[in-house]
């Protein structure tokens, strides 16, 4: 099935049309969901971000970026009332679905009845993040969810890490997050990198507050995410070399705001000679800012920093830490004393 266009990032759900989409909008409004959550004795939980997808041009909008058909493979992470979750039965696909709440799988195992007997509809009550993704699903797969909004940091990594990686994803996100992982340099951050290391990320359409029950505070937006090697096949580095940019990225971002050279200097434990050397191999400013670079000057920084120091332990930098508090504490209480 062919991918629909790729639309401007500001477009909104109500306007989105996927290419070739002729199928009726499904029934839903808050109302409706209100209604449905009332009379089942249900209520959105606070503690686990839950706001329920109520406009129907919206879910419309997700089941076309989805397509799902026969023979396609989908884990939906959070399936919540099951509204996504029927359209994407519908459409044919094979559904792995993980919620964590209980009472909602419970629900959903009794709706889907007949899709759980035939094997269309796996339904797994648990939290996405106790998963092996490996022994919960066959290559090729795709994931589709409404990610909660505390998670997604979580959720990103734990797809995007490791192989088997989905194919690709389309998620709801919050639309600040949405916006920081398809940053351009200039605006990045460590999980823009990360997740821009691993794959290429596009925003779909925004989704306004009102499209959920209940609102929640923040706008919300679809992005497209496509793995770049989804098997792990073909590894852009080694588990070692990987291990060591991330320290790199990790370091400038701990002082996003200071200059690129000092903040590795400080960081990395590394001589300014070093990092001046690096900085000039890669042709990188030092007075730059961390959220300026890119993807590939990140990556050409790991290469020319080589080999680093070992990592100190969480214990070892809590020492040097608080030697660094006692020292400046002395130098304090001198220049009081005098």
């Amino acid at each position: 099935m062919s991918e629909p266009p790729v639309p401007d990032q500001e477009v909104d759900a109500r306007s989105f049309k996927a290419a070739g989409s002729a199928r009726p909008a499904p029934k839903l409004d808050p109302l409706a969901v209100r209604r449905q959550l009332r009379d089942e004795g249900l209520r959105a939980r606070h503690s686990m971000s839950q706001n329920f997808l109520a406009d129907p041009d919206v879910l419309q909008s997700i089941l076309d970026l989805a397509a799902p058909e026969p023979g396609r493979r989908i884990l939906e992470v959070g399936p919540g009332l099951g509204i996504l979750t029927g359209g994407l039965l519908a459409g044919g696909a094979s559904l792995t679905a993980v919620e964590l709440d209980r009472r909602l799988a419970e629900r959903l195992g009794r709706l889907q009845t007949d899709a759980v007997a035939s094997g269309a509809l796996r339904l797994v009550q648990g939290d996405i993040l106790d998963q092996n993704i490996a022994e919960l699903m066959t290559p090729p797969f795709e994931v589709v969810a409404n990610v909660p909004y505390h998670i997604t940091s979580p959720i990103l990594h734990r797809f995007l890490g490791t192989a088997p990686r989905p194919a690709r994803l389309v998620l709801m996100v919050q639309r600040e997050v949405a916006e920081r992982i398809s940053a351009a340099p200039g605006e990045m951050s460590y999980l823009s990198v990360f997740v821009q290391f691993h794959a290429i990320v596009r925003i779909a359409f925004s989704v306004p507050r009102e499209a959920f029950e209940p609102a929640p505070e923040v706008e919300s937006a679809v992005v497209v995410v496509e793995p770049r090697d989804p098997l792990g096949e073909r590894p852009r580095l080694s588990v070692a070399d990987e291990s060591n940019l991330w320290r790199v990225v990790q370091a400038g971002f701990r002082e996003r705001r200071k200059m690129l050279r000092n903040v590795l200097v400080r960081q990395l434990s590394v001589p300014g000679s070093r990092i001046d050397a690096a900085l000039e191999a890669c042709a990188v400013d030092g007075q730059r800012r961390p959220q300026t670079l890119s993807v590939e000057e990140w990556l050409g920084l790991r290469a020319a920093l080589e080999p680093l120091p070992e990592a100190i332990s969480p214990a070892e930098a809590a020492a040097l830490a608080q030697s660094a508090r006692t020292r400046a504490a002395s130098v304090a209480a001198k220049k009081v004393r005098r």
